[in-house]
């Protein structure tokens, strides 16, 4: 399972970093992304790390806002936000992906976390 933990309520251009942890399996070998989804829009795909952390990719968006991370030791993935827009404001869930991953958009993810929110006040 995956859960994500985190969010808040924060002022625009606040900060707020987000965890998801995994219990009962191992991410170390898995991609990792994370998605948002703000009310009445379709999910969005946000950034994604690789199984060993040596590659990202971030939506235009959040490029120089936002940046991921993860601890293999903590069996966790962070993603730490700055910045933070009105327009941020959205449930924001974690997901990994195994081998089967063809695109960061749209996976296939084999596994999702519950959201949490993240509001901006602006």
């Amino acid at each position: 399972q995956l859960q994500a933990s985190g969010g808040g309520l924060v002022q625009a251009g606040g900060s707020l970093g987000l965890s998801c942890a995994a219990s009962g399996r191992t991410l170390s070998t898995y991609y990792v992304g994370w998605f948002r989804q703000a009310p009445g829009k379709g999910r969005e795909f946000v950034v994604g790390i690789t199984w060993n952390g040596a590659n990202t990719f971030y939506a235009d968006s959040v490029k120089g806002r936002f940046t991921i991370s993860r601890n293999h030791a903590k069996n966790t993935t962070y993603l730490q936000m700055n910045s933070l827009k009105p327009e941020d404001t959205a449930v924001y869930t974690c997901a990994a992906a195994g081998t089967r991953l063809r695109n960061w958009y749209t996976g296939p993810y084999d596994y999702w976390g519950q959201g949490t929110q993240v509001t901006v006040s602006s």
